[in-house]
Formats: C-alpha cells, sequence, structure tokens
C-alpha cells in the first residue's frame, strides 16, 4: 500500500475535524484534512468547555494554549426570571478531586481552531487542503476514494479511512446515506453580544435563567482586547430577523431584561436554528462520523462542541490501534457503540431536560423544580452528584462502560 493510500482523510476544519487529525498524526498515522472554507471560520455560537473536554486537549498542548487567553469559570448558576430569589449557585470546586480542571472554561471556538492547526501544522504525517469541499466517498475492501472540488475542479484521494467531521449539514453523513434521526426547535435563537457587565447585577459568568416566555442564557467571554457577554434567547420564527435583529429592537429587549442608565453597547447579532439529532450509526464501513456531523443537541448545558472533542478523543487511540495493525476494525464498531450511548443517554436526554426546565410555564412546577433545585445545590453530597452529571464527566464515564 503507498503511503497516500494509508493516509487517513478527514473531512471538516472545525474543532472536532482538527482534533482528530492532530490526535492521529500524533500518534502516527499519516492524516490528511480537507476543509470546504479558504480558511479557519469563526463560529460565534460555541465557547465553553467542560473538565473532560480541557483534559481531552491536554496531552497534545491545546488546553496550556487555551488557558492563557480564555476565563475559567467555578462558579454558574441557574436562576429563575421572574422570582429573583430562585438561584441554585454551582461550585465546580465540589470536584476537583476528579479533575486537573474543576471548572468550566470559555474561549471563543474561532480562538480554539487557529491553536489546534498551529500544532497540527508542526506534524509532519499531517497535510491540510484548504478550498477542498468534499463531494463523495467510495469504499473499497481496504480503503477510501475520495472526491473533492477545489477551485472549481473535482479531484480525487485515496485513503485508508474517512472522518467525517464536516458539520450538521455534513455531506460525508449524506454519502453513506446515514439517517440523521430526530427533530428541530420550533423557536429560532438569537445571540446578542454586549460588552455590558451583568456581573454588575449579580449573574456568575455563565448563568441559565429560566423564565416561561423567553429563558435566557448568558456567557463572559474573554474578547480579543476586553471580557464581553454573549446572551442566547429563543425567538419567534415567524418574525423576520431584520425585525427582531434591528437595533431599537434589540435594545428594547436588553433595557426589558436589565434595565441600564446607558444604552447598551451591542457589539453583534445573530440567529441560529438549533435540532436534536443523532445518526444512527457513528460508523459505515470505513466512515465514521463524529461531532456536528453525527449529532447536533441545544445550547442549553454547554454540550454540543464538548461532546465532539469527546468523540475524537474516543475515536483518536481506536483508529490508531486499527491503522497500525494492533487491532481489528472490530475496535471501530466500539467506538460507535460507546459514543452514540454517551451521546443519546447523556447529551441529548440532559439538554433536552435542560431546555423542559427552562421554559416550564406551570407556576407550581417550577416553583418546586426551583427549590429542589436549590436543596441539591445546597447539599454538599447532592451537588457534587450533579456536577459529575453537568460537567458531563457522567457522559465520558457512561461511554468507557459500553463494550
Amino acid at each position: 500500500m503507498n503511503a497516500a493510500r494509508e493516509r487517513v482523510i478527514v473531512a471538516g476544519g472545525g474543532p472536532v475535524g482538527l482534533m482528530t487529525a492532530l490526535g492521529l498524526a500524533y500518534a502516527g498515522v499519516p492524516v490528511l484534512l480537507l476543509e470546504q472554507e479558504p480558511a479557519l471560520t469563526v463560529d460565534l455560537r460555541a465557547g465553553s468547555y467542560h473538565p473532560p473536554t480541557l483534559e481531552a486537549m491536554a496531552p497534545y498542548g491545546i488546553t496550556a494554549r487555551m488557558l492563557e487567553q480564555g476565563i475559567k469559570v467555578r462558579q454558574w448558576q441557574i436562576r429563575d426570571r421572574k422570582n429573583p430569589a430562585w438561584v441554585a449557585n454551582w461550585d465546580l470546586g465540589t470536584i476537583a478531586d476528579l479533575t486537573p480542571y474543576p471548572y468550566r472554561f470559555h474561549l471563543e471556538q474561532h480562538r480554539l481552531t487557529p491553536i489546534i492547526l498551529d500544532f497540527l501544522r508542526q506534524q509532519p504525517l499531517a497535510e491540510v487542503r484548504f478550498n477542498a469541499r468534499f463531494v463523495d466517498v467510495v469504499q473499497t475492501g481496504d480503503g477510501v476514494r475520495v472526491t473533492y472540488e477545489s477551485d472549481g475542479a473535482v479531484k480525487a484521494v485515496e485513503g485508508a479511512y474517512l472522518v467525517g467531521a464536516d458539520g450538521g449539514r455534513s455531506n460525508v453523513r449524506k454519502a453513506v446515506d446515514m439517517p440523521f434521526e430526530g427533530f428541530t426547535w420550533d423557536e429560532r435563537f438569537m445571540l446578542i453580544s454586549t460588552s455590558f457587565d451583568f456581573q454588575t447585577r449579580g449573574y456568575a459568568k455563565n448563568a441559565y435563567i429560566a423564565d416561561p416566555e423567553q429563558w435566557i442564557g448568558i456567557f463572559q467571554m474573554p474578547g480579543d482586547h476586553a471580557p464581553y457577554w454573549r446572551l442566547v434567547i429563543p425567538t419567534d420564527v415567524e418574525t423576520p430577523e431584520a425585525v427582531i435583529g434591528a437595533p431599537a429592537a434589540v435594545e428594547a429587549w436588553l433595557q426589558d431584561f436589565e434595565p441600564a442608565a446607558l444604552r447598551y453597547d451591542v457589539l453583534d447579532v445573530n440567529f441560529f436554528r438549533v435540532h436534536q439529532r443523532v445518526a444512527r450509526n457513528f460508523r459505515s464501513g470505513r466512515v465514521l462520523l463524529a461531532g456536528d456531523a453525527a449529532h447536533l443537541n441545544n445550547p442549553l448545558g454547554a454540550f454540543g462542541l464538548n461532546s465532539g472533542i469527546q468523540d475524537a478523543a474516543n475515536l483518536i487511540p481506536k483508529l490508531a490501534a486499527v491503522w497500525h495493525g494492533t487491532a481489528s476494525d472490530a475496535l471501530l464498531d466500539v467506538y460507535d457503540r460507546q459514543r452514540r450511548t454517551a451521546t443519546v443517554e447523556h447529551v441529548q436526554a440532559n439538554s433536552i431536560a435542560n431546555k423542559r426546565t427552562m421554559e416550564e410555564r406551570d407556576p407550581e412546577l417550577r416553583r418546586v423544580h426551583f427549590e429542589e433545585l436549590m436543596r441539591i445545590a445546597n447539599t454538599p453530597d447532592l451537588a457534587r452528584r450533579y456536577l459529575i452529571n453537568s460537567s458531563m464527566i457522567a457522559a465520558v464515564q457512561r461511554a468507557s462502560e459500553v463494550a
């Protein structure tokens, strides 16, 4: 088998694709990464990392570089908008014995990807091609033939395996006819960035605010020059984005949320739709799916990007072992079972439950829920169990239990 045929091809130059390529190259596997855009993209949605994700990236030097730029969030909150006394405060120091990173960590995704790419380009076994849009894959008995479009021309490359990490609209997933089962939420989500400091109003650097009319998630982000805040809220899909996102409308919404003496300094406004979907399988022969190509979820809990990085961390040693001939390719089915189980039982279940709780309309159910949340937060053993689950430690443990 020639060197080109031996390499693993990764489609998608987001965090998951970059991480997968880096980990494989680090493990002695030649890798070719194809990214359809001319350069790394700027995605304003993700940016909150849980302890297991930081642990997964640490061996490659990524986490240490991130820590130079981002914000550690040891305490976070769940609050009720209509009842200010209903606040559950969580302290990740409670699980400091379980992880070297007992905090959530905030850093914009578009500041993570250059870090990974920098490390990837230092790997002699790695090649990165931008302006390379995946088109199709044909599987043979001992490899894959991938076609991609670059500068108007269709080209072909051969490899041992293909990893599809090309996002929620994954062309790799479509090429292998893999069902993407689930649903799309009715709302359209709006993301507002502002320099206003919500800590001056008692909010933690990460807070989820329940409201039957319109829940809110807020996150302090590091920014290029100074920290700023992101707010994510659900909006009506029937109202045009130009209306909801108009400066006057955004200002009115912010003033209603937290009245301020001066006009809010709004940095940008973006919209996106949210889905709850999982691929029927994460493996189809010599094609593996990871990240958004394999699963999508709503942002309540910050599970999406984290679960994608955890996919990569699970896949890397398995695919490397198969490639080196120290394990049979049945090990790749274990990747499928482990990561799909964690996705369905934890990521999907918890993100859906979080959203249902945040938008609960029954006043009595809301009261009972918040009383229970505050009781858990104020009871060390119960808080510890809750944080093990919400920090995704339980999800990674669950995956490891699957044979």
